[in-house]
Parts: C-alpha cells; sequence; structure tokens
C-alpha cells in the first residue's frame, strides 16, 4: 500500500477518516498495519494491501483462477493486446485522455485493465473481493500510479464523487444483485465522469438455459476437480469449428473459442465456477444508468456493453 491511497479510502461503514497505526514499511510501501477510523473500526494492511472484508466469501473460485492464471490475460506479461483492444472498443474516447485521471476499476482480477489505464498515464485503483489483488499486486503493485484494496463492491471503502473514470468489465454479473452492486460503483464518479461497463446478455435463450443447467453441478463441485475438466475445452474447440456441428455443441454446452488454448481452459472454467452469474439486457442497463443520473449513454458491441456519463 502506498501511502498516497489514504487520500481516497474511507470506512466502509460510516465513510470517515482512516488513520494508518503501527505501519511497516518495505520498498517504500506499507506491507502492514492498521486503519483505524473514530467509529471503532479497524481494517488490516496484510502484504501491502488494505483489506476491508474477513476473506473472499462467494467469489473464492476467482481466488482459484486467478492464482492459476496470474499471467495469461494480462498483455505485458503474456505479449498481446487482447486487454487493450477490449479495453478500446468499450470507451468512446482516446486511450491517451487517461493521462492524469483517477480510474477505479471495480473487479480489477489480476490487473489487467489496470494495466491499460496506467499505461495511459492514469492514477488507479483496483478493487476485488477475490484474492485476485495479491496476483494483480505482484503484477504491477511497484508501478507509483497502482493502487489495490480487497473489498466488497457492494460496500466500497471509497470517497463517493471522486473518480473521473470508472469502469467494470465482466464483474457486475457476478455479485448477488447486479443492479444494486451498478448503483454502489456509480456513487463514486464524479460529475462528468463516464463510467463504461459490460455484463452478460441473455439474449441466447439457447446456451442460457444449457448454461443454467450445467452451473447446477458445476458450481458445485470442487474447484480443482471442475478446472481439470475445463481441459476439455482443448479438443471441443476444433470440433466446435465443424459447420453444423459446431453450432449444435455450443448450444448444448458453451465453451470460449479462443485460439490460445490456456484461455480457452481458464475461460471454460470462469464461466462454470462463479457462484452467482446473471444475464441482462440493454434495457435492464440503460435504466441501471438512469436511475444513477448519468447520461449520454452509449451502447458498445458485445455481451451488454456501455457507457454513461455521470450528471
Amino acid at each position: 500500500m502506498k501511502k498516497e491511497l489514504l487520500e481516497y479510502i474511507v470506512c466502509p461503514g460510516c465513510k470517515g477518516k482512516l488513520d494508518l497505526r503501527a505501519p511497516v514499511y518495505e520498498r517504500g510501501q506499507i506491507k502492514s498495519g492498521e486503519l483505524v477510523c473514530s467509529c471503532g473500526r479497524s481494517f488490516k494492511v496484510m502484504n501491502f494491501i488494505p483489506r476491508f472484508v474477513a476473506g473472499d466469501d462467494y467469489v473464492k473460485s476467482f481466488s482459484f483462477e486467478w492464482q492459476r492464471h496470474s499471467k495469461t490475460q494480462v498483455d505485458s506479461l503474456s505479449r498481446h493486446n487482447v486487454s487493450q483492444a477490449q479495453f478500446k472498443s468499450r470507451v468512446d474516447f482516446p486511450l491517451s485522455a487517461l493521462k492524469e485521471k483517477l480510474v477505479l476499476d471495480a473487479g480489477c482480477g489480476t490487473g489487467r485493465y489496470s494495466e491499460v489505464a496506467l499505461k495511459n498515464g492514469a492514477t488507479v485503483i483496483g478493487v476485488d473481493l477475490s484474492y485476485s489483488v495479491d496476483v494483480a499486486y505482484a503484477n504491477m503493485g511497484e508501478d507509483p500510479n497502482a493502487h489495490f484494496i480487497q473489498a466488497d463492491i457492494m460496500n466500497l471503502p471509497l470517497r463517493e464523487k471522486t473518480f473521473d473514470f470508472i469502469f467494470s468489465f465482466g464483474v457486475l454479473h457476478h455479485t448477488p444483485d447486479a443492479r444494486k452492486a451498478f448503483a454502489c460503483v456509480a456513487k463514486l464518479a464524479k460529475p462528468g465522469a463516464g463510467f463504461s461497463m459490460f455484463v452478460y446478455s441473455s439474449y441466447n435463450k439457447g446456451i442460457v438455459y444449457s448454461s443454467a443447467f450445467w452451473r447446477f453441478f458445476t458450481t458445485r463441485m470442487p474447484k480443482r476437480l471442475l478446472y481439470a475438466l475445463s481441459f476439455i475445452s482443448v479438443p471441443l474447440y476444433y470440433l466446435y469449428k465443424i459447420p453444423v456441428i459446431g453450432s449444435l455443441g455450443k448450444m448444448l454446452f458453451v465453451i470460449p473459442m479462443w485460439k490460445d488454448w490456456s484461455w480457452r481452459v481458464l475461460d471454460t472454467f470462469d464461466w462454470y465456477s462463479p457462484k452467482y452469474q446473471s444475464k441482462h439486457t440493454h434495457w435492464d442497463v440503460f435504466k441501471w444508468f438512469c436511475e444513477s443520473d448519468f447520461r449520454d449513454i452509449r451502447i458498445f458491441e458485445n455481451e451488454v456493453s456501455m457507457m454513461g456519463t455521470k450528471i
């Protein structure tokens, strides 16, 4: 944790100021310590990460997968630019416009999209409920403009109306209530700030229903067993490339069609393992933006991907 983060974090309960006590420094950063509020609450800093939750609660599958695929989707570590390309496709401005902006990555995972914002000159605060924050810190915690927090997206320890830009890519649909999660994150945007996000769509009913069937079993499996079974996506990729057979196969058992086999295994596990996985329409998400006082709402390609401007 860097001392600069104290400017932005608050008690998630009363939203009061937090005081840092008994800090232990290493490499110029706070490795451990305690964050104390006048309301009586206190929170630990452990392994350079401020912890505002006791554990990873309902997102244990993400803690599991990101520790095993800590570098797979990070552009600089895997020598690709997929994350940057996806980021660009979900905003209506050049990424250079992020320079000197305060940006929130709501559900940062391994920090794949945080890295894109950092490389374009932003100061980024990445938040995740899972232990992926430790992976994100290992990947880019040495960047002076990178900050990572373990916290619940429904009760974030951050000042309201603070951020210049917020993004949440593929996260809100993995919470118990995506609409509520959106509203909680939206409060942190300052007037004029953009908020870009995407969630899974509910349009392809065949995939929706077949996924619901399989997920009844897969979400109850031991994580290691499900991960081993996710390797079935490696040969299925080639079978699904056959016309007709592939279309039918995807309806019965969907897998990601990434060319890279490790991405297929990761995303197959990611699809079938989370406890929560809601699906939505553009109308659903449009209402979320309106309810949280966003205007100039734009729609992008793929899934339900939208962006609005806070009024």
